[in-house]
């Protein structure tokens, strides 16, 4: 238990740090095109035990999609799109127009 408890942790360590490299990013290279970004790494967030529970970072890092949703930051797309299927697409970082 202890140890799931650790890498719980470890994980949302490296989900908060890695939305907030996004967002850093983001804020320095303003002027450069976001959709022309990568796309977000949704393997990463996907669970691996069927009695997993979602939890993403609670940081604002806007991902579009093409189903006209905004996301609170990718973690929440890539969950969108792993519970609902792969008709949910990355359209571009930041809002949907």
């Amino acid at each position: 238990m202890r140890r799931s408890s650790c890498l719980h942790q470890m994980m949302t360590l490296f989900l908060v740090l890695s939305t907030l490299t996004h967002v850093t990013s983001s804020a320095l290279i303003k002027s450069r095109n976001l959709a022309s970004w990568p796309k977000p790494p949704c393997k990463m967030y996907y669970p691996t035990d069927p009695d997993y529970e979602a939890f993403c970072p609670d940081v604002a890092a806007y991902v579009c999609a093409t189903n006209g949703l905004t996301y609170k930051n990718e973690c929440f797309f890539c969950i969108d799109q792993w519970e609902f299927g792969r008709h949910i697409a990355f359209v571009k970082y930041g809002k949907c127009d």
